[in-house]
C-alpha cells in the first residue's frame, strides 16, 4: 500500500503545461538561423566537440572511415613554370572511383614544404575554366581582381601565388566538374526527383531512401575525396606534415569547414564565403541527412579551435558574420588563449567570390602562422594562364573513365555497403566494438540518448478508480526540449514497485480504451501487481502517420528536411527516453522508496523498432525489454517520407545491430523468423546468452508471453 500511496501522490503533482509542442512548429531548413553558443568551460566544449565531429562523420559516411584502399596515383604531363610545375594528377579515393586535379609545386624545394588543399565551389568547370572578358572587366572594376591575364583564371591564380611562396598545392576537381565526369554535374549538384530505377532494396543509386538509410551521400562522397587527397598530399616526400593547410570559396568553402573539422592533419583552416549563421549552403552537395541537426556552420568551423582558422565577409549570406557569429569564435579562441588564431576579412562590398582581396588576406595569413618569411600583405602578380587542354588529366595515354554510368553509380555504393557491413560485422562482435561504434552513431542517428533525454514533469487531467486500481491520464511535459508526451497509468493497489512502459502504434488505446476496457495482457501485468503506462508517441493521437512533413523546398532529397530536422522515428524514440527519464529522475522530496525496483519497456506492431531503439540507448535506465520487430528493417524503406524512415538506420547492421545494443540487459524478442546473428553473438559475447528470450509461439499469443516474461523475477 505503501507504494502505490507514492505512486498516487507522485502522479497527482501539477504543473503549467505548455501551449504547444514545439515540434509541430514549421521545420528548419537551410535558410534558418544557426547561431553558435560557446559552451561555458574547455571542458564542457571538448565534450559538445566530439560529438558534433562524430555528427558530421556518421552523416556523411565516415563513422568508420571506409576501408583506404591503394591510391594508385598516376600523375603525369609536367609544366614549367617561373619558380613552380604544374602536374596532372588522377588516383582512386575509393576501387575505381577517380580524383582528378592538378598539383603545384615549387620548383627548388629546400627542406620540407608546406602543403596546401584548394578546394573549388560551384562554378562550372572551375579548374579548367577561364573568365569571359566582360565578367573580368567588371570584377577588376570593381576591385576583386587586378590584372586582366592572371584574373581569368583565380584558381591558377591562387595555385601558383602558392608555389612561389614555396608551398605544395593539391587543387582538385568536386563530382561532376572539370575532369571528374564518373557521376555526372545534372545528377550531383542538381537532383530533383526520385529515380524509380535507383530506388530499390538492392543496387541502389543516390539519393534514394536506401543510400539515405546507409549514410551515402554526394555530400560524403566528396568529403572522402577530400581526406584521400590529404592522404595523397602526406605520401609526397617533400610536404611537411606540421604545416598544412586548406581553403576554399562556396562550396570549396563548405569542404574547407568539414574537412578541417573531421582530419587533426590540417594544421591551417580558411574557409571563404561559407561561414555564417544564416543560408548553410543551397546545393545538395553541401548537403546531408543528419548534419545540421542542433548545429550550423559557425560551429563547424569552432571545431578547428584553437589551431589558426581565417575568414571572409561578402555581400551574400556572410555580411553579418562580424556581428553574427565571428564574435562567438573569438570567444571560443580566447578562452583557449588563441585569439590571435582566428581572423576575419572584411569585404561586404564585395559578391560571392574568392577575389584577389581575399587571396591575399590568405597569403598573409598562411605566411604568419607557417613562417614563410614574405612581406607582408602578400599579393598576386601577373602571369599567363594556361589553357583547359593543358590542364586537363585525360588525354590519350590516359583515358578518361566512362562518363555518368549509372552501373558506376550502383557498383559504388555497393562497394562502400559491403565495405561498411564487413567493418560493422567485426566490431559488432565485441562489446567494445559496440560500446564504442555503433552505440555512439545510433546517438547521432536519433540525436538524443539517456544522458541528456531532459527534464519531465507531469501534468494530470483526469483520474478514476476502478477498484483494484486506479487510472490516470495525463501528459509528461519535457522541459528541456518544449515537448509533450500524453499518456495513461493504471497503478495497482497493491503496487510491486515495477513499472512497465507499453508501446503500439494505437498509442494509449493499446493499454486501454476510453470506456475503461483494459487489454487483457496489459490487465495480466496489473493484476500482477505493475503499474503499466501507455503512452501517444509524437504524431500518434489521431490518425495514423501516412507520410512525414518536409521543408518547402521541391526537389526530392531526404538531406534538405533530415539534414536539419529530426526523422520522425527520432522524435518518438525521444518520447520514450522522456518517459524513462520522469520513472527514474522524479523528486526525492515527494516521500520514501519512490525509486521504481525496476522499469520496462515493451513495443509491439510499428513501436518494436522505436522500442528496441530506445532500450539500446538507455542503458541500465531500462531493466528488461519486450519487443516484436515484425520483421521490420530499415533498408526495406522505399520512401524517405515513410513514418519509419531514419537516416543511417540500415548503416549499423540495420535493425538487429540497434538491438544488439541490448546485451546483456533482458531481451524478449519475437517477431523475427529466426534470431539475427548480430543480436545473438552480441549476448554470447557477454556471457549473458540466456537473457535473450526468443519467442516462436502464435503471433496471437505473443502479448500475454510478453506480460508473463515481464512479470517474472
Amino acid at each position: 500500500m505503501k507504494h502505490f500511496i507514492v505512486l498516487v501522490a507522485l502522479l497527482c503533482i501539477t504543473v503549467t503545461t505548455s501551449a504547444e509542442d514545439v515540434r509541430h512548429q514549421p521545420l528548419k531548413d537551410l535558410n534558418g538561423y544557426f547561431p553558435f553558443n560557446p559552451p561555458e568551460s574547455i571542458e564542457q566544449w571538448e565534450q559538445r566537440r566530439e560529438y558534433v565531429r562524430r555528427q558530421i562523420l556518421v552523416a556523411t559516411g565516415l563513422w568508420p572511415m571506409p576501408t583506404k584502399t591503394p591510391l594508385n596515383p598516376v600523375i603525369h604531363g609536367k609544366i614549367e613554370g617561373d619558380g613552380y610545375t604544374v602536374e596532372k594528377v588522377y588516383f582512386e579515393s575509393a576501387p575505381g572511383f577517380f580524383v582528378t586535379g592538378n598539383l603545384y609545386r615549387p620548383t627548388n624545394i629546400q627542406g620540407k614544404a608546406p602543403g596546401v588543399m584548394l578546394a573549388h565551389g560551384h562554378h562550372k568547370d572551375a579548374r579548367l575554366d577561364l573568365t569571359a572578358d566582360n565578367t573580368l572587366r567588371n570584377l577588376i572594376a570593381d576591385g576583386a581582381e587586378r590584372f586582366e591575364r592572371a584574373g581569368r583564371s583565380t584558381y591558377q591564380s591562387q595555385c601558383r601565388q602558392l608555389a612561389r611562396m614555396g608551398c605544395v598545392v593539391w587543387q582538385w576537381d568536386m563530382l561532376g566538374d572539370s575532369d571528374s565526369i564518373q557521376l555526372s554535374r545534372e545528377l550531383v549538384h542538381g537532383f530533383a526527383k526520385q529515380r524509380p530505377e535507383m530506388n530499390t532494396t538492392k543496387d541502389w543509386g543516390l539519393f534514394s531512401p536506401q543510400a539515405e538509410s546507409h549514410c551515402q551521400n554526394v555530400m560524403g562522397l566528396q568529403t572522402l575525396n577530400a581526406v584521400r587527397g590529404l592522404d595523397f598530399l602526406l605520401s609526397l616526400p617533400e610536404v611537411d606534415p606540421e604545416r598544412v593547410a586548406v581553403t576554399g570559396a562556396s562550396g570549396g568553402g563548405t569542404q574547407t569547414m568539414i574537412l578541417a573539422a573531421i582530419d587533426d592533419r590540417i594544421k591551417l583552416s580558411f574557409p571563404v564565403v561559407m561561414v555564417s549563421t544564416s543560408m548553410q549552403g543551397g546545393c545538395t552537395c553541401e548537403n546531408a541527412s543528419l548534419l545540421r541537426v542542433n548545429t550550423g556552420n559557425v560551429e563547424f568551423a569552432a571545431l578547428f579551435a584553437p589551431k589558426p582558422q581565417g575568414m571572409n565577409t561578402a555581400n551574400d549570406w556572410t555580411k553579418e558574420m562580424a556581428t553574427k557569429g565571428f564574435p562567438d569564435l573569438q570567444k571560443l579562441y580566447m578562452a583557449y588563449g588563441k585569439q590571435d588564431n582566428v581572423f576575419l576579412k572584411r569585404g561586404e562590398h564585395f559578391p560571392h567570390n574568392y577575389n584577389a582581396v581575399t587571396r591575399s588576406a590568405f597569403y598573409t595569413f598562411l605566411n604568419k602562422h607557417f613562417k614563410l618569411g614574405f612581406q607582408a600583405p602578400v599579393v598576386e602578380d601577373d602571369f599567363d594562364p594556361l589553357s583547359p587542354d593543358q590542364l586537363s588529366v585525360w588525354d590519350e595515354k590516359h583515358p578518361a573513365p566512362k562518363a555518368a554510368d549509372p552501373d558506376f553509380e550502383r557498383n559504388l555504393l555497393a562497394w562502400f555497403t559491403e565495405d561498411a557491413e564487413q567493418q560493422l560485422q567485426d566490431i559488432a562482435a565485441t562489446p567494445e566494438g559496440l560500446r564504442d561504434v555503433i552505440r555512439p552513431a545510433a546517438e547521432v542517428l536519433i540525436g538524443r540518448s539517456y544522458a541528456n533525454a531532459g527534464d519531465v514533469q507531469w501534468a494530470p487531467q483526469d483520474k478514476q478508480d476502478r477498484a483494484d486500481y486506479v487510472q490516470q491520464t495525463g501528459t509528461l511535459l519535457n522541459k528541456t526540449y518544449g515537448e509533450e508526451v500524453n499518456v495513461v497509468w493504471l497503478s495497482p493497489k497493491q503496487w510491486n514497485g515495477r513499472v512497465v512502459i507499453w508501446l503500439d502504434e494505437t498509442g494509449k488505446a493499446a493499454v486501454c480504451t476510453d470506456d475503461g476496457s483494459v487489454n487483457p495482457a496489459v490487465m495480466k501485468l496489473v493484476q500482477a501487481g505493475s503499474a503499466v503506462l501507455g503512452a501517444d508517441l509524437f504524431d500518434q493521437d489521431g490518425e495514423a502517420v501516412k507520410q512525414t512533413r518536409v521543408v518547402a523546398n521541391p526537389r526530392e532529397f531526404a538531406g534538405y528536411t533530415f539534414g536539419y530536422n529530426h526523422s520522425l522515428f527520432a522524435k518518438r524514440t525521444h518520447d520514450v527516453l522522456s518517459i524513462v527519464s520522469f520513472l527514474r529522475n522524479t523528486d526525492s522530496s515527494l516521500g520514501p522508496n519512490i525509486e521504481y525496483k525496476n522499469v520496462a519497456v515493451a513495443g509491439w506492431h510499428g513501436t518494436g523498432p522505436i522500442v528496441a531503439v530506445a532500450s539500446g540507448l538507455a542503458d541500465d535506465a531500462i531493466d528488461r525489454t519486450a519487443i516484436d520487430t515484425n520483421g521490420f528493417r530499415f533498408g526495406k524503406v522505399l520512401d524517405y517520407r515513410n513514418p519509419m524512415f531514419l537516416p543511417g538506420g540500415a548503416k549499423y547492421l540495420d535493425l538487429p545491430g540497434l538491438i544488439a545494443l541490448q546485451a546483456p540487459r533482458p531481451l524478449w524478442l519475437a517477431g523475427e523468423t529466426q534470431t539475427p546473428a548480430t543480436i545473438t553473438a552480441a549476448y554470447q559475447a557477454t556471457s549473458q546468452a540466456d537473457k535473450l528470450v526468443t519467442f516462436t509461439g502464435e503471433s496471437a499469443q505473443e502479448q500475454a508471453a510478453a506480460s508473463e516474461w515481464l512479470s517474472s523475477n
